[in-house]
């Protein structure tokens, strides 16, 4: 028997479907739709296996839903603006468009070899100009309906490269690429109103049922809404500070009052005192990132400035400014209670400031009780806080905000974390900002007939700043409106714009419009949408909020763009250093006895523990040379294997090869069955061994099908091995129903291993694809278990269980519990008042 060959059944299956258009959805059906939908990739050059094992996810899902009958939207685009081709120009001397484009077609050729049931027909990559062209309609539709604005913002700015970098591109106080230290600095900036929308957005959350609880509560903490008051603080220089706090009760508590560096009264301070601003520039340095300030050691500088106490005007708090404080939340100012706020009184601790305790547990001694190095945030009651000492936190938090209101000095009001969306980026690849600035006029939209706003054919990336602004003629043009000399806007849209709606453009890409109405009314919401949990918080918001942007101009009946949500586990792999210290590439590694070596030598290196591949690390994998060893099947099989898909995954070559070898015996299963009888003669009565195996098929359509419904694909990989190791065990006593249950087993790999699945069909005598096949059903008698197991309760406590034929008459399942020595001891040798019994479920016995 030949042995099954990857290569050439890949080949053969990729060029039949594509030739024969399997997987080309149909806008208008009478089939129900599925649209599934993975996040697309970016065009950085090769496909790592963290995508391979996203879109096979996907894939298994698109093509289990066709098989069930669906319409089945599966798509594939390219998230293709972005910095790493502006490095590649600049590194290079490429053009970051032929860069793209050549990544683009990489990347498609190594999809395509996964197999993937995906409808290339509707492809498009975000820096086409027929996509960004509608993303520039859209923005100004935004900004015509008041949701996009222009204003001043504090930004990072690196005066090497001459552009903005984003927080978490500021290492250590320099610019990520430059290593130039970066300047905080107030540029012009657009912005999304996303804000607007801030309550629909939070109360929407609990309407996505389909979402992984932990993506909603990231989501609900990004939008961050809270309740609480405004206080308003008198100072020494006869000016005032509003303060917002969700802990009023907690004012008695406080022992000072910090400002975000970045608050107008700090800088305004730096404006008069050197040292003050060179603390500020040491906040800054330390980095503007909200992980890295929290983290971060708490730096505090007094600036000589006193508050005084709301409730009693001799008693005088500090002002500091502290990094901890983040000027875009509240008023970027706060009080401090050191005794209720970990982060309050590890500054505290530091600069030697009061801590009071004001909230105590239940039961404890106010004058007794302490706080240690952890502050208190538990229930209780208040106490050293005069009128309120006795009161709940909750009466407390009423209390003073009734009693600061009835005198000007507070107010109740809702804040929310989430800021306005800012979109400008001083960079050349991306999509044009469509507005056009005039001397006379001011800020105008390109007009409609005047779009797309192209990108230049050339840019120059050899000096500093932004190219499209020191282009010769590109940002030169006319008023739309007056006639007369203006300028382009230079800046291009944060690629985050790109991906807010592209789901939306997949419905309909030939549309004239952004996106088709009638198309989207049929396929929008996405009904499964698959990707890492790293977007779970700005992508996901974003095109929840462009969604609604969409609904409000008329392109959709819908606010809402993924029905259902999966995020997958990252792949890992062993890390290996060399002596010196150099992590070394998997490539580079031989493993001998356990140890690993630099191959052909004998240098060993350390194996370090396994970490998701990166290209830091050097622990990454390439799929292809995986897939030119093994096939495609195999690294699908892989990565629907072992560990659920919502965890991390390891890659061992070992696992690779246990894959391929199943791979294989599925093959020779199926040559060595390939002449049993086909299906339809089979013998009006199975019995015996033929019996169990078609009962085991059966059971096992039934699982794998439930488990494909629930995304449990490593269950589902369990139940076929099962499946197979049946099928090889079987007698010949039950050879009259192998061929059906070989045609189960193929159907059931099918989703995964497609090309292998597609081959086993052929060899068991059809002519159609198996890609056109309908799933199989399961027969329920055959599904059904024999006996059932019952619970035996004696006044509603379980006593034991018993197991009974199913179908047992009452009688029976009555007699069989009562003989149960737990129940004799309960009912004390007394008759049984009543019995009830639920067939095949429970007996409850009352005494």
């Amino acid at each position: 028997m030949a042995r099954y060959n990857p290569k050439e059944s890949e080949q053969h299956w990729q060029s039949v479907w594509t030739e024969r258009q399997c997987f080309a959805a149909q806008n208008e059906s009478s089939r129900p739709k599925c649209y599934i939908l993975e996040m697309f990739p970016y065009p950085s050059g090769r496909i790592h296996m963290g995508h391979v094992r996203n879109y096979t996810m996907g894939d298994v899902l698109a093509r289990f839903r066709r098989a069930q009958g669906y319409n089945v939207l599966h798509p594939m685009g390219w998230d293709a603006f972005g910095l790493p081709a502006e490095n590649a120009a600049r590194q290079q001397g490429v053009s970051p468009r032929d860069w793209t484009y050549a990544n683009i077609g990489t990347m498609r050729r190594e999809l395509k070899q996964m197999g993937l049931a995906i409808d290339w027909s509707r492809e498009f990559a975000t820096c086409d100009p027929d996509y960004y062209k509608h993303q520039q309609r859209l923005f100004i539709e935004f900004y015509k309906a008041g949701l996009v604005y222009r204003a001043e913002a504090d930004v990072n700015w690196d005066p090497v490269d001459g552009t903005v970098l984003a927080n978490e591109q500021v290492i250590d106080g320099r610019g990520w690429r430059s290593g130039a230290i970066v300047e905080r600095k107030k540029l012009s900036q657009w912005f999304f109103r996303i804000t607007a929308c801030a309550d629909e957005l939070l109360a929407a959350l609990d309407r996505l049922d389909r979402w992984p609880d932990k993506v909603r509560l990231m989501q609900k903490n990004w939008i961050g809404r809270s309740e609480g008051l405004r206080v308003t603080f008198d100072l020494s220089d006869s000016t005032k500070l509003d303060v917002f706090t969700t802990r009023p009760d907690t004012l008695f508590g406080a022992s000072f009052v910090a400002l975000s560096p970045d608050h107008p009264l700090s800088q305004r301070l730096a404006a008069a005192d050197p040292k003050i601003a060179v603390f500020i520039e040491d906040c800054h340095r330390l980095g503007t990132s909200e992980a890295t300030i929290e983290t971060a050691e708490k730096m505090g500088y007094d600036t000589g400035i006193a508050a005084a106490h709301p409730f009693d005007p001799q008693w005088k708090l500090p002002v500091m400014i502290a990094n901890f404080v983040l000027m875009g939340y509240g008023t970027g100012a706060i009080f401090g209670c050191p005794a209720h706020d970990q982060r309050d009184l590890d500054f505290a601790r530091k600069y030697g400031l009061p801590v009071l305790p004001v909230v105590i547990p239940d039961g404890e001694d106010a004058q007794g009780f302490k706080v240690g190095q952890e502050a208190y945030t538990g229930p209780g009651h208040l106490a050293n806080s005069r009128f309120l000492d006795g009161l709940s936190v909750e009466d407390a938090k009423k209390e003073v905000a009734k009693r600061l209101e009835a005198v000007g000095g507070g107010k109740r009001e809702v804040n929310y974390r989430l800021r306005d969306w800012l979109v400008s980026r001083q960079r050349p690849w991306g999509c044009p900002i469509p507005m056009i600035r005039c001397r006379n006029c001011g800020l105008l939209p390109v007009g409609e007939s005047d779009l797309p706003v192209l990108l230049p054919e050339e840019l120059q990336f050899s000096g500093a700043g932004n190219p499209l602004d020191t282009h010769p003629s590109w940002k030169h043009v006319r008023c739309p409106q007056c006639g007369r000399g203006a300028e382009r806007e230079t800046d291009t849209c944060d690629t985050f714009v790109d991906s807010a709606w592209y789901f939306a453009r997949f419905c309909d890409t030939a549309a004239n419009g952004p996106v088709s109405r009638n198309a989207a009314d049929y396929w929008l919401p996405v009904d499964q949408y698959i990707g890492g949990v790293e977007h779970a918080i700005l992508h996901l918001l974003y095109a929840r909020f462009f969604t609604r942007g969409l609904h409000r101009f008329g392109y959709a009946n819908l606010d809402e763009p993924f029905a259902g949500l999966f995020t997958q586990g990252m792949v890992c792999h062993e890390t290996y250093k060399d002596a010196d210290g150099h992590w070394r590439a998997v490539e580079e590694i031989e493993k001998r006895d356990g140890k690993a070596f630099l191959k052909g030598s004998e240098t060993e290196v350390t194996i370090g523990r396994s970490e998701a591949m990166s290209k830091s690390k050097k622990n990454g994998v390439a799929p292809e040379t995986i897939i030119n060893l093994y096939g495609a099947d195999t690294i699908r099989w892989f990565m629907l294997s072992d560990s659920p898909p919502e965890r991390d995954i390891e890659w061992t070559n070992d696992g690779a090869e246990a894959c391929f070898r199943f791979v294989q015996r599925v093959w020779r299963l199926v040559e060595d069955g390939k002449d049993s009888p086909a299906p339809p003669t089979l013998p009006g009565k199975v019995e015996g061994p033929a019996l169990e195996l078609r009962r085991a098929a059966h059971r096992a359509i039934a699982a794998v099908t439930e488990d494909l419904d629930n995304l449990r694909f490593n269950r589902a990989v369990a139940q076929i091995y099962t499946l197979a190791n049946v099928i090889a065990s079987a007698t010949a006593a039950a050879s009259p129903v192998r061929r059906e249950a070989l045609e189960i087993l193929a159907q059931m790999i099918a989703p995964m291993m497609p090309h292998l699945a597609e081959s086993c069909w052929q060899v068991l005598g059809h002519r159609s694809l198996i890609a056109d096949a309908a799933w199989p059903q399961a027969d329920p008698d055959l599904v059904r278990e024999d006996t059932v197991t019952m619970a035996v309760q004696v006044n509603g406590k379980l006593r034991g269980t018993i197991e009974i034929a199913r179908g047992s008459e009452k009688a029976v399942a009555e007699s069989v519990a009562l003989s149960l020595e737990p129940v004799a001891r309960a009912l004390e040798g007394k008759p049984p008042k009543r019995v009830i019994v639920v067939p095949d479920r429970i007996v409850n016995i009352v005494a």
